[in-house]
Protein backbone atom coordinates (compact mmCIF):
# COMPACT_ATOMS: atom_id res chain seq x y z
CA UNK A 1 0.00 0.00 0.00
CA UNK A 2 1.31 3.62 -0.87
CA UNK A 3 2.11 5.77 1.92
CA UNK A 4 0.00 8.42 2.92
CA UNK A 5 0.29 12.15 1.64
CA UNK A 6 2.15 14.37 4.07
CA UNK A 7 -1.16 16.53 4.78
CA UNK A 8 -3.11 13.27 5.10
CA UNK A 9 -3.86 12.96 8.91
CA UNK A 10 -6.09 9.77 8.82
CA UNK A 11 -5.75 7.24 6.12
CA UNK A 12 -8.82 3.91 6.20
CA UNK A 13 -8.29 1.24 3.95
CA UNK A 14 -9.75 -1.56 2.84
CA UNK A 15 -11.16 -1.93 6.47
CA UNK A 16 -13.92 -5.08 7.01
CA UNK A 17 -15.36 -5.29 10.58
CA UNK A 18 -16.54 -8.86 11.23
CA UNK A 19 -19.38 -9.84 14.86
CA UNK A 20 -17.88 -13.34 15.81
CA UNK A 21 -21.02 -15.44 16.64
CA UNK A 22 -18.65 -18.42 17.59
CA UNK A 23 -19.72 -21.00 14.85
CA UNK A 24 -19.16 -18.28 12.53
CA UNK A 25 -18.20 -14.64 11.13
CA UNK A 26 -21.11 -12.36 9.76
CA UNK A 27 -19.91 -9.26 8.16
CA UNK A 28 -20.97 -5.69 9.32
CA UNK A 29 -18.83 -3.62 7.22
CA UNK A 30 -17.72 -3.95 3.88
CA UNK A 31 -14.00 -2.79 2.44
CA UNK A 32 -14.37 0.95 3.70
CA UNK A 33 -11.73 3.40 2.41
CA UNK A 34 -11.59 6.89 3.33
CA UNK A 35 -8.67 9.60 3.95
CA UNK A 36 -8.90 12.80 6.24
CA UNK A 37 -6.65 15.78 6.08
CA UNK A 38 -5.43 17.88 9.24
CA UNK A 39 -8.03 20.93 9.26
CA UNK A 40 -10.56 18.91 7.06
CA UNK A 41 -14.14 18.57 8.13
CA UNK A 42 -15.29 15.16 6.75
CA UNK A 43 -18.96 13.87 7.36
CA UNK A 44 -20.28 9.88 7.53
CA UNK A 45 -23.57 9.99 6.60
CA UNK A 46 -26.28 7.16 5.95
CA UNK A 47 -29.75 5.71 7.20
CA UNK A 48 -29.80 3.76 10.78
CA UNK A 49 -27.77 0.33 11.02
CA UNK A 50 -25.53 1.26 7.91
CA UNK A 51 -22.16 0.99 9.89
CA UNK A 52 -21.56 4.24 9.77
CA UNK A 53 -20.70 4.31 13.91
CA UNK A 54 -19.00 1.12 13.91
CA UNK A 55 -16.42 2.18 11.35
CA UNK A 56 -15.76 5.54 13.98
CA UNK A 57 -15.68 3.46 16.83
CA UNK A 58 -12.37 1.51 14.87
CA UNK A 59 -10.56 4.03 14.21
CA UNK A 60 -9.46 4.80 18.42
CA UNK A 61 -10.28 0.79 19.05
CA UNK A 62 -13.07 0.99 20.76
CA UNK A 63 -15.08 -1.81 18.88
CA UNK A 64 -16.53 -4.47 21.11
CA UNK A 65 -14.60 -7.31 21.78
CA UNK A 66 -16.42 -9.86 19.60
CA UNK A 67 -16.10 -7.78 16.18
CA UNK A 68 -12.58 -8.32 14.64
CA UNK A 69 -11.28 -5.86 12.04
CA UNK A 70 -9.06 -6.70 8.87
CA UNK A 71 -7.25 -4.03 6.78
CA UNK A 72 -5.73 -1.23 7.89
CA UNK A 73 -6.12 2.40 9.52
CA UNK A 74 -2.83 4.69 9.65
CA UNK A 75 -2.96 7.60 12.31
CA UNK A 76 0.05 9.47 10.93
CA UNK A 77 2.61 7.30 10.68
CA UNK A 78 0.54 4.75 13.07
CA UNK A 79 -0.56 1.75 12.23
CA UNK A 80 -3.54 1.79 14.72
CA UNK A 81 -5.27 -1.82 14.50
CA UNK A 82 -1.63 -2.96 15.36
CA UNK A 83 -0.89 -0.76 18.37
CA UNK A 84 -0.59 -2.54 21.60
CA UNK A 85 -4.05 -1.25 24.17
CA UNK A 86 -1.83 0.76 26.29
CA UNK A 87 -0.11 2.37 23.49
CA UNK A 88 -3.76 3.37 21.49
CA UNK A 89 -5.25 4.16 25.19
CA UNK A 90 -2.63 7.11 25.06
CA UNK A 91 -4.01 8.80 22.35
CA UNK A 92 -7.34 8.27 22.98
CA UNK A 93 -8.41 11.77 24.07
CA UNK A 94 -4.92 13.25 23.91
CA UNK A 95 -4.49 12.93 19.96
CA UNK A 96 -8.29 11.54 18.93
CA UNK A 97 -11.33 12.88 20.62
CA UNK A 98 -14.77 11.26 21.10
CA UNK A 99 -17.89 12.67 21.15
CA UNK A 100 -20.25 9.84 21.74
CA UNK A 101 -24.33 9.43 20.45
CA UNK A 102 -25.32 8.83 23.88
CA UNK A 103 -24.12 10.70 26.55
CA UNK A 104 -25.86 9.22 29.51
CA UNK A 105 -24.53 5.89 28.95
CA UNK A 106 -20.59 7.77 27.85
CA UNK A 107 -20.62 9.30 31.03
CA UNK A 108 -19.66 7.85 34.24
CA UNK A 109 -23.38 7.89 36.46
CA UNK A 110 -21.44 8.17 39.72
CA UNK A 111 -18.77 11.27 39.13
CA UNK A 112 -19.67 14.85 39.09
CA UNK A 113 -19.35 16.00 35.41
CA UNK A 114 -16.60 18.29 36.42
CA UNK A 115 -14.22 15.90 38.03
CA UNK A 116 -14.67 13.35 34.52
CA UNK A 117 -13.76 16.72 32.39
CA UNK A 118 -11.15 17.18 34.77
CA UNK A 119 -9.65 13.62 34.82
CA UNK A 120 -8.45 14.47 31.15
CA UNK A 121 -6.68 17.44 31.63
CA UNK A 122 -5.08 15.79 34.60
CA UNK A 123 -4.04 12.38 32.61
CA UNK A 124 -2.99 13.96 29.70
CA UNK A 125 -1.70 17.86 29.87
CA UNK A 126 -0.50 16.82 33.79
CA UNK A 127 -2.42 19.62 35.31
CA UNK A 128 -2.92 20.30 38.99
CA UNK A 129 -6.01 19.54 40.70
CA UNK A 130 -6.64 23.64 40.42
CA UNK A 131 -5.59 23.96 36.75
CA UNK A 132 -7.80 20.95 35.92
CA UNK A 133 -10.44 22.93 37.69
CA UNK A 134 -10.18 26.10 36.11
CA UNK A 135 -10.00 24.49 32.84
CA UNK A 136 -12.56 22.77 33.03
CA UNK A 137 -14.81 26.22 34.02
CA UNK A 138 -13.28 27.60 31.07
CA UNK A 139 -14.79 24.79 28.66
CA UNK A 140 -17.41 24.42 29.78
CA UNK A 141 -17.95 28.33 28.95
CA UNK A 142 -17.17 27.89 25.76
CA UNK A 143 -19.80 25.28 24.79
CA UNK A 144 -22.17 27.29 26.73
CA UNK A 145 -22.95 25.48 29.77
CA UNK A 146 -25.02 27.78 32.46
CA UNK A 147 -23.50 28.18 35.71
CA UNK A 148 -20.82 26.42 34.99
CA UNK A 149 -19.10 26.91 39.05
CA UNK A 150 -22.43 25.00 40.00
CA UNK A 151 -23.21 22.67 37.20
CA UNK A 152 -19.73 20.75 37.08
CA UNK A 153 -20.68 19.43 40.53
CA UNK A 154 -23.65 17.92 39.14
CA UNK A 155 -23.71 14.14 38.24
CA UNK A 156 -24.95 13.62 34.61
CA UNK A 157 -28.57 12.50 35.59
CA UNK A 158 -29.08 15.89 36.90
CA UNK A 159 -28.31 17.36 33.69
CA UNK A 160 -30.52 17.20 30.79
CA UNK A 161 -29.78 15.29 27.65
CA UNK A 162 -28.62 18.87 25.57
CA UNK A 163 -26.05 19.54 28.83
CA UNK A 164 -24.66 15.90 28.92
CA UNK A 165 -24.26 16.30 25.31
CA UNK A 166 -22.06 19.43 25.77
CA UNK A 167 -20.25 18.06 28.45
CA UNK A 168 -18.69 15.54 25.96
CA UNK A 169 -18.27 17.90 23.60
CA UNK A 170 -15.87 19.69 26.31
CA UNK A 171 -14.12 16.61 27.56
CA UNK A 172 -13.66 15.73 23.90
CA UNK A 173 -11.91 18.86 22.69
CA UNK A 174 -9.91 19.30 26.25
CA UNK A 175 -6.63 18.20 25.04
CA UNK A 176 -6.85 20.02 21.74
CA UNK A 177 -6.71 16.89 19.64
CA UNK A 178 -5.32 16.45 16.45
CA UNK A 179 -8.70 14.25 15.07
CA UNK A 180 -12.15 14.68 16.89
CA UNK A 181 -14.86 12.10 15.99
CA UNK A 182 -18.28 12.93 16.61
CA UNK A 183 -20.94 10.79 16.21
CA UNK A 184 -24.07 12.77 16.41
CA UNK A 185 -22.76 15.44 18.11
CA UNK A 186 -25.70 17.48 17.60
CA UNK A 187 -28.75 15.41 18.23
CA UNK A 188 -29.21 16.78 21.77
CA UNK A 189 -29.44 20.31 21.32
CA UNK A 190 -31.23 22.88 19.89
CA UNK A 191 -30.94 24.56 16.77
CA UNK A 192 -29.57 27.78 18.16
CA UNK A 193 -26.80 25.97 20.47
CA UNK A 194 -25.86 23.56 17.47
CA UNK A 195 -24.58 26.44 15.48
CA UNK A 196 -22.86 28.11 18.47
CA UNK A 197 -21.01 24.49 19.18
CA UNK A 198 -20.21 23.96 15.52
CA UNK A 199 -18.55 27.78 15.17
CA UNK A 200 -16.64 26.66 18.59
CA UNK A 201 -15.56 23.43 16.53
CA UNK A 202 -14.47 25.77 13.34
CA UNK A 203 -12.48 27.89 15.82
CA UNK A 204 -10.82 25.43 17.26
CA UNK A 205 -9.68 23.66 13.67
CA UNK A 206 -8.36 27.27 12.48
CA UNK A 207 -6.41 27.23 15.38
CA UNK A 208 -4.90 23.88 15.86
CA UNK A 209 -5.45 22.18 12.73
CA UNK A 210 -7.55 20.02 13.60
CA UNK A 211 -9.35 17.52 11.86
CA UNK A 212 -13.16 16.54 12.35
CA UNK A 213 -15.11 13.05 11.40
CA UNK A 214 -18.99 13.47 11.59
CA UNK A 215 -21.06 10.60 11.79
CA UNK A 216 -24.40 12.07 11.42
CA UNK A 217 -27.76 12.04 10.00
CA UNK A 218 -28.70 15.80 9.38
CA UNK A 219 -27.77 16.74 6.15
CA UNK A 220 -27.76 20.13 6.53
CA UNK A 221 -25.20 20.73 9.51
CA UNK A 222 -23.61 18.12 7.41
CA UNK A 223 -24.00 20.62 4.00
CA UNK A 224 -22.85 23.92 6.23
CA UNK A 225 -19.56 22.97 7.76
CA UNK A 226 -18.44 19.56 6.22
CA UNK A 227 -16.19 20.04 2.92
CA UNK A 228 -16.51 15.50 2.45
CA UNK A 229 -18.95 13.23 2.55
CA UNK A 230 -19.14 9.35 2.14
CA UNK A 231 -22.42 7.65 2.10
CA UNK A 232 -22.80 4.30 3.80
CA UNK A 233 -25.15 1.57 3.11
CA UNK A 234 -25.52 -1.83 4.39
CA UNK A 235 -22.31 -1.39 5.71
CA UNK A 236 -20.20 0.02 2.30
CA UNK A 237 -19.20 3.48 1.36
CA UNK A 238 -21.53 3.60 -1.57
CA UNK A 239 -21.14 7.24 -2.87
CA UNK A 240 -17.76 10.12 -1.49
CA UNK A 241 -17.49 12.85 -2.97
CA UNK A 242 -17.00 16.85 -2.35
CA UNK A 243 -20.00 18.18 0.05
CA UNK A 244 -21.54 20.15 -2.81
CA UNK A 245 -20.92 17.60 -5.59
CA UNK A 246 -23.13 15.65 -3.65
CA UNK A 247 -25.90 17.99 -2.88
CA UNK A 248 -25.99 18.96 -6.56
CA UNK A 249 -25.11 15.57 -8.14
CA UNK A 250 -26.53 12.64 -5.86
CA UNK A 251 -25.87 9.57 -7.80
CA UNK A 252 -26.98 6.60 -5.34
CA UNK A 253 -31.04 6.61 -4.04
CA UNK A 254 -29.74 6.55 -0.74
CA UNK A 255 -28.09 9.57 -0.82
CA UNK A 256 -31.20 11.27 -3.11
CA UNK A 257 -33.78 9.89 -0.22
CA UNK A 258 -31.38 11.50 2.77
CA UNK A 259 -30.71 14.86 0.76
CA UNK A 260 -34.62 14.99 -0.20
CA UNK A 261 -36.77 13.76 2.95
CA UNK A 262 -37.97 16.07 5.19
CA UNK A 263 -40.96 15.27 7.26
CA UNK A 264 -44.08 15.77 6.05
CA UNK A 265 -47.49 15.49 7.28
CA UNK A 266 -49.58 17.46 9.85
CA UNK A 267 -51.39 16.93 12.91
CA UNK A 268 -54.85 14.85 12.47
CA UNK A 269 -58.17 16.43 13.54
CA UNK A 270 -59.17 16.28 16.72
CA UNK A 271 -62.56 14.90 17.32
CA UNK A 272 -65.36 17.57 19.51
CA UNK A 273 -65.96 15.21 22.11
CA UNK A 274 -62.06 13.89 22.85
CA UNK A 275 -61.73 13.59 26.81
CA UNK A 276 -59.44 15.11 28.86
CA UNK A 277 -56.51 12.68 28.80
CA UNK A 278 -54.02 14.39 31.20
CA UNK A 279 -54.55 17.86 33.12
CA UNK A 280 -51.46 19.33 34.98
CA UNK A 281 -51.63 22.69 36.96
CA UNK A 282 -49.52 24.78 38.58
CA UNK A 283 -46.41 22.22 38.85
CA UNK A 284 -43.24 22.86 40.33
CA UNK A 285 -39.95 20.83 41.15
CA UNK A 286 -36.77 21.73 42.14
CA UNK A 287 -33.13 19.64 40.87
CA UNK A 288 -31.98 18.18 43.82
CA UNK A 289 -28.87 20.40 45.14
CA UNK A 290 -25.58 18.91 46.15
CA UNK A 291 -23.40 19.79 48.86
CA UNK A 292 -20.80 21.67 46.77
CA UNK A 293 -23.85 23.77 44.91
CA UNK A 294 -25.39 24.92 48.17
CA UNK A 295 -22.23 26.12 49.17
CA UNK A 296 -22.01 28.25 46.46
CA UNK A 297 -25.27 29.41 47.09
CA UNK A 298 -24.53 30.49 50.15
CA UNK A 299 -21.36 32.19 49.41
CA UNK A 300 -23.21 34.08 46.60
CA UNK A 301 -25.81 35.49 49.06
CA UNK A 302 -28.44 33.78 47.07
CA UNK A 303 -31.16 32.95 49.05
CA UNK A 304 -32.95 30.45 47.35
CA UNK A 305 -32.39 27.57 44.29
CA UNK A 306 -34.47 28.36 41.60
CA UNK A 307 -36.81 25.64 40.13
CA UNK A 308 -36.19 23.62 37.12
CA UNK A 309 -40.27 24.29 36.44
CA UNK A 310 -42.49 27.10 38.06
CA UNK A 311 -46.40 27.07 37.59
CA UNK A 312 -46.51 24.50 34.84
CA UNK A 313 -50.04 24.39 33.98
CA UNK A 314 -50.66 21.78 30.76
CA UNK A 315 -53.55 20.04 29.62
CA UNK A 316 -54.15 17.25 26.82
CA UNK A 317 -57.23 15.48 24.91
CA UNK A 318 -57.68 12.11 23.76
CA UNK A 319 -55.78 11.78 19.91
CA UNK A 320 -54.15 15.17 20.64
CA UNK A 321 -50.15 15.93 20.58
CA UNK A 322 -48.86 18.84 21.96
CA UNK A 323 -45.33 19.99 21.36
CA UNK A 324 -43.15 21.47 23.94
CA UNK A 325 -40.26 23.08 22.87
CA UNK A 326 -37.23 25.38 23.96
CA UNK A 327 -33.69 25.54 24.29
CA UNK A 328 -31.33 22.72 26.06
CA UNK A 329 -31.86 22.97 30.04
CA UNK A 330 -35.43 24.95 29.42
CA UNK A 331 -37.08 21.56 31.91
CA UNK A 332 -38.71 20.06 29.22
CA UNK A 333 -37.45 16.33 30.42
CA UNK A 334 -38.02 17.51 33.84
CA UNK A 335 -41.63 18.14 32.99
CA UNK A 336 -42.07 14.65 31.49
CA UNK A 337 -40.80 13.50 34.36
CA UNK A 338 -42.98 15.04 36.96
CA UNK A 339 -45.62 14.00 34.80
CA UNK A 340 -44.56 10.27 34.99
CA UNK A 341 -44.31 10.38 38.73
CA UNK A 342 -40.52 9.81 38.32
CA UNK A 343 -39.78 12.96 39.65
CA UNK A 344 -40.81 14.86 42.78
CA UNK A 345 -43.42 17.34 42.17
CA UNK A 346 -45.61 20.12 43.99
CA UNK A 347 -49.25 20.85 42.04
CA UNK A 348 -51.89 18.77 40.48
CA UNK A 349 -51.82 15.97 38.54
CA UNK A 350 -55.05 14.34 36.65
CA UNK A 351 -55.03 11.10 34.46
CA UNK A 352 -58.35 10.21 32.91
CA UNK A 353 -60.36 11.81 34.99
CA UNK A 354 -58.03 10.27 38.06
CA UNK A 355 -56.02 12.69 40.52
CA UNK A 356 -52.91 10.52 40.70
CA UNK A 357 -49.94 13.68 42.24
CA UNK A 358 -50.28 12.15 45.53
CA UNK A 359 -51.35 8.19 45.49
CA UNK A 360 -49.02 6.44 46.53
CA UNK A 361 -47.20 4.29 44.17
CA UNK A 362 -48.82 1.18 44.53
CA UNK A 363 -52.03 2.32 43.65
CA UNK A 364 -50.53 4.11 40.93
CA UNK A 365 -48.87 1.29 39.24
CA UNK A 366 -52.20 -0.07 37.77
CA UNK A 367 -52.63 3.30 35.84
CA UNK A 368 -49.24 3.20 34.31
CA UNK A 369 -49.91 1.32 31.64
CA UNK A 370 -52.12 4.57 30.14
CA UNK A 371 -48.90 6.78 30.50
CA UNK A 372 -45.91 5.49 28.58
CA UNK A 373 -42.65 7.23 28.43
CA UNK A 374 -39.83 6.92 25.24
CA UNK A 375 -36.58 8.14 26.90
CA UNK A 376 -34.32 10.69 24.86
CA UNK A 377 -31.11 8.27 25.15
CA UNK A 378 -32.02 4.61 24.25
CA UNK A 379 -29.17 2.88 25.22
CA UNK A 380 -29.53 4.04 28.87
CA UNK A 381 -33.48 3.64 29.24
CA UNK A 382 -32.56 -0.18 27.95
CA UNK A 383 -32.05 -2.93 30.42
CA UNK A 384 -28.46 -4.34 28.80
CA UNK A 385 -29.12 -7.64 30.48
CA UNK A 386 -31.91 -8.43 29.01
CA UNK A 387 -33.36 -9.74 25.59
CA UNK A 388 -35.34 -7.36 23.35
CA UNK A 389 -38.42 -9.98 23.42
CA UNK A 390 -38.14 -9.69 27.55
CA UNK A 391 -37.38 -5.97 27.27
CA UNK A 392 -41.20 -5.97 25.19
CA UNK A 393 -42.95 -8.12 26.90
CA UNK A 394 -41.94 -6.95 30.00
CA UNK A 395 -45.10 -4.89 29.68
CA UNK A 396 -47.30 -7.35 28.60
CA UNK A 397 -46.86 -9.44 31.46
CA UNK A 398 -47.45 -7.06 34.07
CA UNK A 399 -50.67 -5.37 32.89
CA UNK A 400 -52.59 -7.92 30.45
CA UNK A 401 -53.63 -11.65 30.95
CA UNK A 402 -52.68 -12.68 27.02
CA UNK A 403 -51.06 -15.87 26.68
CA UNK A 404 -47.72 -16.97 25.41
CA UNK A 405 -49.43 -17.29 21.67
CA UNK A 406 -51.27 -13.93 22.17
CA UNK A 407 -48.21 -11.89 23.29
CA UNK A 408 -46.05 -13.44 20.41
CA UNK A 409 -48.81 -11.83 17.83
CA UNK A 410 -48.32 -8.52 19.41
CA UNK A 411 -44.35 -8.46 19.55
CA UNK A 412 -44.44 -9.45 15.65
CA UNK A 413 -47.03 -6.59 15.45
CA UNK A 414 -45.06 -4.39 17.13
CA UNK A 415 -41.93 -5.30 15.37
CA UNK A 416 -43.53 -4.40 11.59
CA UNK A 417 -44.86 -0.87 12.73
CA UNK A 418 -41.92 -0.42 14.27
CA UNK A 419 -40.23 -1.21 10.81
CA UNK A 420 -38.18 -4.32 11.87
CA UNK A 421 -39.68 -6.39 10.09
CA UNK A 422 -40.94 -5.61 6.19
CA UNK A 423 -41.29 -8.64 4.50
CA UNK A 424 -44.14 -11.27 5.19
CA UNK A 425 -41.96 -14.01 4.47
CA UNK A 426 -39.97 -16.01 6.95
CA UNK A 427 -41.74 -13.30 9.49
CA UNK A 428 -41.53 -16.22 12.35
CA UNK A 429 -37.67 -16.48 12.00
CA UNK A 430 -37.24 -12.95 11.75
CA UNK A 431 -38.31 -11.99 14.51
CA UNK A 432 -36.94 -14.62 16.50
CA UNK A 433 -33.82 -13.04 15.65
CA UNK A 434 -34.49 -9.71 16.79
CA UNK A 435 -35.92 -10.70 19.86
CA UNK A 436 -32.97 -12.74 20.99
CA UNK A 437 -30.76 -9.97 20.79
CA UNK A 438 -29.64 -7.46 23.32
CA UNK A 439 -29.38 -3.79 23.05
CA UNK A 440 -26.05 -3.58 22.20
CA UNK A 441 -25.91 -5.39 18.98
CA UNK A 442 -28.25 -2.52 17.75
CA UNK A 443 -27.17 0.73 16.55
CA UNK A 444 -28.33 3.85 18.15
CA UNK A 445 -31.24 4.28 15.66
CA UNK A 446 -32.65 0.72 16.14
CA UNK A 447 -32.15 1.45 19.65
CA UNK A 448 -34.48 4.13 20.00
CA UNK A 449 -37.27 2.64 17.61
CA UNK A 450 -37.38 -0.62 20.28
CA UNK A 451 -37.24 1.91 23.10
CA UNK A 452 -40.48 3.26 21.49
CA UNK A 453 -42.24 -0.14 20.45
CA UNK A 454 -41.68 -0.80 24.44
CA UNK A 455 -44.07 2.20 25.04
CA UNK A 456 -46.56 1.42 22.13
CA UNK A 457 -47.12 -1.95 22.94
CA UNK A 458 -49.92 -1.34 25.61
CA UNK A 459 -51.77 1.08 23.55
CA UNK A 460 -51.64 3.71 26.25
CA UNK A 461 -53.82 6.37 26.68
CA UNK A 462 -50.39 9.06 26.61
CA UNK A 463 -47.41 8.94 25.53
CA UNK A 464 -44.84 10.98 26.41
CA UNK A 465 -42.13 11.35 23.68
CA UNK A 466 -38.61 12.85 24.58
CA UNK A 467 -36.67 13.83 21.93
CA UNK A 468 -38.18 10.27 19.86
CA UNK A 469 -36.51 10.89 16.24
CA UNK A 470 -33.32 12.59 17.71
CA UNK A 471 -31.47 9.87 17.00
CA UNK A 472 -33.11 8.75 13.68
CA UNK A 473 -32.39 9.56 10.17
CA UNK A 474 -34.94 11.59 8.05
CA UNK A 475 -36.41 8.42 6.32
CA UNK A 476 -36.80 6.50 9.54
CA UNK A 477 -38.23 9.76 11.12
CA UNK A 478 -40.83 10.32 8.58
CA UNK A 479 -41.22 6.11 9.24
CA UNK A 480 -41.93 6.90 12.77
CA UNK A 481 -43.97 9.66 12.53
CA UNK A 482 -46.45 7.86 10.24
CA UNK A 483 -46.48 5.24 12.71
CA UNK A 484 -47.18 7.29 15.59
CA UNK A 485 -50.20 9.47 13.63
CA UNK A 486 -51.52 5.92 12.40
CA UNK A 487 -51.41 4.75 16.04
CA UNK A 488 -53.11 8.25 16.92
CA UNK A 489 -56.11 7.66 14.72
CA UNK A 490 -56.64 3.76 15.17
CA UNK A 491 -56.40 4.11 19.42
CA UNK A 492 -57.17 8.21 20.11
CA UNK A 493 -53.83 7.97 21.50
CA UNK A 494 -52.51 11.50 22.95
CA UNK A 495 -48.70 12.72 22.88
CA UNK A 496 -46.58 15.18 24.81
CA UNK A 497 -43.81 15.71 22.42
CA UNK A 498 -40.38 16.83 23.64
CA UNK A 499 -38.64 18.55 20.65
CA UNK A 500 -35.88 20.56 19.82
CA UNK A 501 -36.49 19.63 16.16
CA UNK A 502 -39.67 21.91 14.89
CA UNK A 503 -39.60 20.47 11.43
CA UNK A 504 -40.80 17.41 13.86
CA UNK A 505 -43.15 19.29 15.72
CA UNK A 506 -44.72 20.96 13.01
CA UNK A 507 -46.04 17.74 11.44
CA UNK A 508 -47.44 15.95 14.46
CA UNK A 509 -48.18 18.97 16.81
CA UNK A 510 -51.75 20.16 17.27
CA UNK A 511 -50.69 22.88 20.28
CA UNK A 512 -46.55 24.35 21.41
CA UNK A 513 -45.81 25.06 24.58
CA UNK A 514 -42.40 27.14 24.58
CA UNK A 515 -40.24 26.78 27.01
CA UNK A 516 -37.30 28.71 28.54
CA UNK A 517 -36.34 28.48 32.10
CA UNK A 518 -38.49 26.36 33.87
CA UNK A 519 -41.76 28.59 32.40
CA UNK A 520 -44.03 28.00 29.24
CA UNK A 521 -43.55 31.51 28.16
CA UNK A 522 -46.07 31.31 25.33
CA UNK A 523 -48.89 28.37 24.18
CA UNK A 524 -51.34 28.05 21.53
CA UNK A 525 -52.06 26.97 18.44
CA UNK A 526 -49.15 25.07 16.74
CA UNK A 527 -49.17 26.66 13.09
CA UNK A 528 -49.58 30.15 14.63
CA UNK A 529 -47.11 30.17 16.79
CA UNK A 530 -44.66 28.74 13.90
CA UNK A 531 -46.10 31.56 11.76
CA UNK A 532 -46.52 34.45 14.12
CA UNK A 533 -43.95 34.06 17.07
CA UNK A 534 -45.20 36.59 20.10
CA UNK A 535 -41.85 36.31 22.28
CA UNK A 536 -38.21 37.12 21.39
CA UNK A 537 -37.33 33.67 22.19
CA UNK A 538 -39.46 32.33 20.31
CA UNK A 539 -38.73 33.93 16.84
CA UNK A 540 -35.08 32.81 17.63
CA UNK A 541 -35.77 29.19 18.05
CA UNK A 542 -37.54 29.44 14.79
CA UNK A 543 -35.23 31.52 13.09
CA UNK A 544 -32.45 28.82 13.61
CA UNK A 545 -34.67 26.26 12.37
CA UNK A 546 -35.76 28.10 9.57
CA UNK A 547 -34.05 25.73 6.96
CA UNK A 548 -36.46 23.08 8.47
CA UNK A 549 -39.43 24.42 8.29
CA UNK A 550 -39.63 25.78 4.70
Amino acid sequence: MAEPSPSTLLEISQLSLYLDNGSREQKLVDNINLSIRSGESVAIVGESGAGKSLTAYAIPGLLPGNINATGEILFGEQSLLDLPEPQIRALRGAQIGMVFQEPQSALNPLHKVGNQVAEVLRLHNNFTKAEAYQETIQLFNQVELPNPETLLHRLPHQLSGGQRQRVLIAMAIACKPKLLIADEPTTAIDATQQKTLMLLLQKLQRETGMAMLFISHDMELVRDYCQYIAVMANGRIVEQNQTEAIFNNPNHPVTRALINSAPTGSPLPLSLTAETVLAADKLQAHHKPTRKSLLSLFSNRQRKITPAIEDISIHLKAGETLGLVGESGSGKTTLGLALLKLLQSDGDISLLGHPVQHLPEPEFRSLRKNIQPVFQDPYNSLNPRMTIREILEEGLLLHTQLDKSERQQKLQQILVDTGFLSSPADIDQQAKAILSRYPHAFSGGQRQRIALARALILKPALVILDEPTSSLDRPLQQQLLNLLRYLQRKYQTAYLLISHDLAVVKTLSHRLAVMKDGHIIESGDSMDILNHPRQPYTRRLIAAAQHCLN
